[in-house]
């Protein structure tokens, strides 16, 4: 069991991540979505291997087999999370993939960590924005295209009384299901609600308060490496307005991809043309070493 200590409770107890890796080659570091745990990627992991990949994916705090603290669920503890991974791991030239809340992260990282130098290469090489929630959901005066506090709210409400059923309702919008199209199955439905059920339930609703009313206008800017925005447009949950097409004018070099139809878990329902998007993206040149 692969586990990372990345700090302590009050009280004195450890907060560990948990991850798994597999392959070997260039670093691909997969950080999931909520409500979700790594386990999410499991569509990616193999293509990401065969392409000769050492494709490594953790659970955040609050989620999946990681600790479960009552505290840490804003994104500047969350992104040190991340950093500590980076670094336990010692990892170089890494490829960080960002799914919808992980997207985040990835952002906010820049900003705390910036990229740190490790031998002739640094940290991270390239960036992957995946139907992410930068640079800012929550519909503001600034950002007349958000969403509006109230859905938040009403999550959270939600959650509080029947978190199940809650789930269940959400991840047929996160996939897309209608009562004309279903694509996916019921028992791959249940499968997902079990996986986000794990989650402890107080991360679950501190998270959406993280995801919902974080900005990372400023953070984006901060991205100093090759990032690509992929999205679909049939997404629900994350629309495309205030995101991908925002995240476009922030990221110094960035390259965007939409998926036409697309919902919000494309890492599933378009997998096949995301992996091989994502494959080909990772095998482009690399940078060249910093020599500075």
């Amino acid at each position: 069991m692969n586990f990372i200590n990345t700090g302590e409770t009050p009280t004195g107890q450890p907060i560990q991540l948990f991850y798994e890796e597999w392959g070997q080659g260039q670093p691909v570091v997969l950080i999931h979505g909520w409500p979700l745990s790594h386990e999410m990627w499991e569509y990616q992991i193999t293509d990401l291997v065969q392409a000769g990949c050492r494709v490594i994916a953790y659970d955040r705090r609050g989620f999946g087999r990681s600790s479960k603290p009552w505290d840490g669920y804003d994104y500047d503890t969350l992104a040190d999370d991340l950093s500590t991974l980076l670094d336990h791991l010692d990892l170089e030239n890494t490829v960080v993939v960002g799914f919808s809340m992980g997207g985040g992260e990835i952002a906010r990282y820049f900003s705390r960590h910036g990229n740190v130098r490790v031998r002739e290469f640094r940290r991270v090489a390239k960036v992957v924005l995946l139907s992410s929630v930068t640079p800012l959901l929550l519909k503001t005066e600034n950002n007349p295209q958000g969403v509006d506090q109230s859905v938040f709210e009403n999550i959270i409400e939600n959650l509080k009384n029947d978190r199940t059923d809650f789930l269940d309702t959400f991840l047929k919008q996160f996939f897309g299901v209608t009562l004309i199209n279903k694509p996916v199955s019921t028992p791959f439905m249940e499968y997902y609600r079990t996986l986000s059920a794990v989650a402890s339930p107080h991360a679950t609703i501190e998270c959406v308060r993280s995801f919902s009313q974080t900005d990372f206008t400023n953070d984006l800017k901060n991205i100093n490496v090759p990032t690509l925005i992929i999205h679909g447009l049939a997404d629900k949950v994350v629309p495309p307005e205030p995101t991908v097409e925002q995240a476009a004018l922030l990221v110094p070099e960035n390259r965007v991809i939409r998926y036409d139809g697309a919902p919000h878990g494309l890492f599933y329902t378009d997998k096949e043309r995301l992996n091989k998007d994502l494959v080909s993206f990772i095998r482009e040149t690399v940078p060249a070493p910093i020599l500075d």
